[in-house]
Formats: C-alpha cells, structure tokens, sequence
C-alpha cells in the first residue's frame, strides 16, 4: 500500500498514525508545505492522509500553496483514490467537494464526548465505532456537511464532526491520533489559544491521563483498517462523480 501523507506544520503531524503505517509496512511519501510545496503524481497512490493545521482553508494570500493543495485533493477524490482528512484536512476535503467552512461558535480543545449518528451504523468505515466517545479536539473552524456525503458525528458544540463520502474518503474535525507527546507540542505551539470557554480545557486537564490516548489511537488504527480493506475493491467502475 502506498501512502502520501499531506503535512501543514511540523507540529502536526502523524501522531499515532506514524506506527500504523509501520506495522503494515506501507510505502509512504511526504508533503510538508512548511519546507518544500511540492505534490506528488497521483498515479499508484493508494490512500492519502491530509492533516490539520492553524490556518484555514482559504488563507492562500499567507499560503499560497493551499491552492495546490485543494486541486491536488480534489483530483485524489476524482480518481478515487482513498482520502482521510483530520481538522485542516477535513476542512480541506469538505472546501473542495464544494461545503462552506466557517468559524464555529466556540472553539473546542481538549476532551470532549463525540456523538455517534444513525449513518455510522451503516458505514463499513464506522460502524464498529462507539455510540459516544470522548476524542480530542483543537479547532476553531468547521464545515457544512459536503453535497453527498454521510453525517457521520456530531458533538454539543459543533454540528459536523465526521463525514464520509462514498466510502473512500473521510473527514474528522476531531483528532484520533493525538499521542501525549503530539498534545504536548501543540499545547507548546499553540497555548495562547488556551483562554477561558465554555469547551476549553488547561493544558493539565488535556494530558493528565494517557489512556485517553491510547483509546483514541486504538480507534484511529480501526478506522485506518478499515479504509485500508476497501482499497484493492476499487474500479474504474466505481469512481466517484462530483
């Protein structure tokens, strides 16, 4: 399998993710805007992973790369190719299949309960997948549910947390492969952002447990699994039409 990971920061990166793809011995290429901006030919791309990042979709004046980034995630979907977007990556995937991404109400950083809709029972992607589950967040965005797609999550203060589009490609607003040391970066990184709110918790409050962790990384290889086992079922056939 051959994986092209999409990365925006260096402090956002493959978390838990990274011993995923070590364990299935996956080929894996990289993008890292923050040091070259430069994509990759689709052709014998099996799954690409975008992940998230501070700015927003469409900063291209300070980015000027995102433009890049959306054709060459729109092409990925187009040839149907698996897509898995986590926060800015979500974002990104609901911009391109044609979603407003706006400002939340709140922000939401930290812990809270993800709440699991009647289209996850159906979806081979989540089905196993708890009714609810407390993930980690850190976003300010979100996005309007994709033409097409599946709701799949929702949480108290944000309508649109997980999405599937014909069951290749996948957006969470909320982060399942947060490691304690990838919380620990971008709390680092981005702790100015830690003000009082209702749905924003202390640095201490975030990484006081680590089996939170573990939970949320054992269901980010359950997911990963699970899009791994539709890729080889993929046909000309079958191609997604936007």
């Amino acid at each position: 399998m051959k994986v092209h990971v999409v990365q925006h920061v260096p402090f956002e990166g493959l978390g838990s993710i990274e011993r995923w793809l070590a364990d299935r011995r996956a080929e894996v290429s990289h993008t890292r805007f923050y040091a070259s901006p430069v994509l990759p030919e689709i052709a014998g791309i099996d799954l690409v992973i975008v992940l998230g990042g501070p700015m927003g979709v469409d900063d291209e004046g300070s980015c000027p790369w995102l433009a890049a980034e959306k054709r060459f995630v729109g092409d990925c979907i187009d040839r149907g190719l698996a897509v898995l977007g986590i926060c800015l990556g979500a974002q990104i995937i609901a911009a391109v299949l044609g979603a407003r991404v706006y400002a939340n109400p709140v922000r939401e950083i930290g812990w809270w309960p993800l709440h699991l809709l009647p289209a996850a029972a159906d979806s081979p992607l989540f089905r196993d997948f708890p009714a609810e589950v407390e993930v980690f967040h850190w976003h300010g965005d979100t996005f309007e549910l994709p033409p097409g797609a599946d709701h799949i999550a929702r949480s108290a203060a944000c309508a649109h947390q997980a999405f599937v589009y014909r069951e290749r490609v996948v957006g969470l607003q909320f982060h399942l492969e947060t490691t304690g040391d990838s919380a620990r970066q971008l709390i680092s990184r981005c702790g100015g952002e830690i003000v009082p709110g209702p749905c924003i918790q202390s640095a201490a409050a975030m990484t006081a447990d680590p089996w939170r962790f573990a939970r949320i990384n054992g269901l980010m290889y359950g997911l990963l699994d699970n899009i791994a086992s539709g890729i080889g079922a993929r046909t000309e056939s079958d191609l997604p039409v936007r």
